[in-house]
């Protein structure tokens, strides 16, 4: 059962995987429409694994919290919680080969750390009842990889949406202005969920549900401007505009 010390804060991520798993249908249909593309694939997989993450922390609120959900948890967060957004916004801005090369030699990388995170023996005696950490892998060291993966997401989510932004300023017209905005806001909603991260590993795991929530809400409102179409013709670009 829950532990003591949860509080309202606590069931926020039930409301984050509503969230994200209407977000991956959304994601879906609109592949369908376009030939399956990867950047849309990538970005389904991604809120997927957003959506899964919320998910394991609603189960650790309403059941409690166990070792495997703990290490199904940071899986889902740690390793895979911006990595494949990122991949998606690669796809999208960069040349198909490039993507290709970039994506298998990052790929290795998550695939190792994610065999080491279900290799790693966890410390039950660190396992709160109700909320989950890192604090609980015995090999402290796999903690070590996860930086990497977040910078990597970090140069292609954040820095592909603030790229494409100053490409669409560049070219001007309302409805580029309009997705220029859209993507900031792709950037900022990305770049809570890192926030609340952080503060995570200082144990205030509290600050991650609500970054994770306001984050995915922002990254939605932020792609429905990028892809809503303007009702008079003006000049495109690449880039999130035919998102």
């Amino acid at each position: 059962m829950p532990g003591a010390e949860t509080s309202l804060v606590h069931y926020i991520p039930i409301l984050t995987t509503l969230l994200s798993g209407a977000f991956v249908v959304m994601l879906l249909i609109r592949a369908s429409t376009r030939n399956w593309p990867p950047h849309l694939m990538w970005w389904a997989f991604g809120m997927a694994c957003y959506g899964l993450g919320t998910a394991i922390e609603s189960a650790i609120t309403l059941h409690g919290n166990t070792p495997e959900l703990n290490r199904w948890w940071y899986w889902a967060g740690a390793i895979l919680g911006g990595y494949p957004l990122a991949t998606g916004s690669l796809y999208l801005i960069a040349k198909r080969r490039t993507a290709h090369i970039l994506t298998a030699i990052s790929l290795a990388f998550v695939i190792f750390a994610t065999v080491a995170v279900f290799l790693t023996p966890i410390n039950a005696g660190l396992i709160d009842p109700a909320k989950p950490s890192g604090a609980v892998l015995e090999w402290h060291w796999v903690r070590l990889l996860t930086p990497f993966i977040n910078t990597y997401a970090a140069i292609f989510l954040i820095g592909g949406a603030m790229y494409s932004a100053v490409r669409f300023l560049r070219v001007g017209g309302a409805a580029l202005r309009r997705r220029a905005a859209g993507t900031i806001w792709i950037a900022v909603g990305a770049l809570l969920p890192g926030i609340g991260g952080s503060m995570a590993k200082a144990g205030i795991v509290e600050a991650l549900y609500i970054g994770e929530f306001f984050g995915a809400i922002l990254i939605l409102i932020g792609y429905q401007m990028c892809i809503t179409k303007s009702k008079r013709r003006e000049p495109g670009i690449g880039a999130l505009a035919s998102a």
